[in-house]
């Protein structure tokens, strides 16, 4: 049975085919361009594609045919009079889109709702499959956003959008750096749910301020939604009650830094993350590159390596470049050097592509 892997890149986004365990690219869209996310809605089938164009700021393209052809959309936009903090301590600016982040679909129940992260820090939602948008002013005026600040972006953004399966009407959101942010009502209003989490790079008094933890991704188990994994910028973190508390799994090997996680769509004891050594250098641990996966909470955790290059190996995986398909089996991760890795056995093994892509940005399964 064939299957499809959407490859977000620096140059373009890449429409790779599965037969058997075999990956070959099939088509290219937008080649040359900068492809920084790409999405996949399962109730209509339709895939979204987001665009940083530079000089010519973010675009978004909609495909109705799985990435046969394209028609551009709307983006977000924010009022004349929104402003962001300054990180340098000087006066707020003036807020405009700079990337689009993060998507998520609304409800089975809410067809055409697209929701969008951005970077400087807006939540957006769309519910005509991205003609218009909406700023959710809930987040967006609260007081509390100003403190939050950039972590490798100049502003700070919203990468992680967990939409309940079994309420559309709760979402769940991370900020880099912002923490973690819970709506019960579609986002009209919104609570800081960082509780347990920690930041060593901040001052002692600091330290456990919800406010600033630099969450790089997070991820929700689907079949079991009040479990949340997140990968932090100084470690590991698990919520087993939806988000209220979290907790911290401190023996990831090699490594507790990274910016991927991904979690089982069954099983909410099952998680993979990437390592690396962190801040200055944010290559692989020793040259080797693995992943790290967890079948029990995050007690232990096995270090999978084979099919992955052991020697001189300096491979970054951003926070959306590692995905799992909808049944848990197949697993892909692409790096900023262009290469692609996948596995048919939850990560006991991978394969390479044998391409040279692009910097990749994010892998998402059709």
């Amino acid at each position: 049975m064939s299957q499809q892997l959407l490859a977000s890149t620096r140059k373009g986004l890449f429409t790779l085919t599965r037969n058997g365990h075999d990956w070959r690219i099939e088509r290219h869209a937008f080649l040359g361009d900068n492809v920084t996310l790409a999405h996949v809605d399962a109730r209509d089938g339709s895939w979204y594609a987001a665009l940083n164009l530079g000089h010519f700021g973010a675009k978004l393209q909609r495909s109705d045919d799985a990435g046969k052809t394209w028609t551009e959309v709307a983006v977000p936009a924010y009022a004349s009079d929104d402003v962001i903090a300054s990180a340098d301590g000087k006066p707020p600016k003036p807020a405009t889109l700079m990337q689009l982040w993060s998507f998520a679909s609304g409800g089975a129940n809410e067809p055409g709702r697209i929701w969008a992260g951005t970077i400087p820090g807006g939540l957006f939602r769309s519910n005509d499959r991205g003609e218009h948008w909406e700023l959710q002013r809930g987040l967006w005026d609260r007081p509390e956003r100003m403190q939050w600040f950039g972590g490798g972006y100049d502003a700070p953004g919203i990468h992680s959008i967990c939409v309940d399966p079994r309420d559309a009407r709760t979402l769940r959101i991370a900020i880099s750096s912002g923490g973690v942010w819970e709506s019960r009502d579609s986002g009209a209003s919104w609570n800081v749910t960082a509780t347990g989490m920690f930041a060593t790079y901040m001052p002692p008094e600091r330290r456990e301020d919800p406010l600033i933890q630099d969450v790089h991704q997070m991820v929700q188990c689907a079949a079991a939604p009040d479990h949340l994994w997140v990968q932090h910028h100084n470690g590991v973190f698990r919520s087993v009650d939806g988000a209220r508390s979290w907790s911290e799994v401190a023996n990831v090997q090699p490594s507790v830094f990274g910016f991927a996680v991904a979690v089982h769509p069954k099983d909410p004891a099952t998680a993979w993350f990437v390592p690396a050594i962190k801040d200055e250098r944010r290559v692989p641990v020793d040259g080797r590159l693995v992943v790290a996966r967890t079948r029990d909470g995050g007690a232990s955790f096995e270090v999978c390596r084979n099919g992955l290059p052991q020697q001189d190996a300096y491979d970054l995986v951003y926070r959306h470049g590692l995905a799992i398909d909808a049944n848990g089996e197949h697993l892909a991760f692409g790096s900023t050097t262009g290469n692609l890795w996948t596995s048919a056995d939850q990560g006991d093994n991978w394969q390479a592509l044998p391409a040279h892509l692009p910097p990749i940005h994010a892998l998402t399964f059709a």
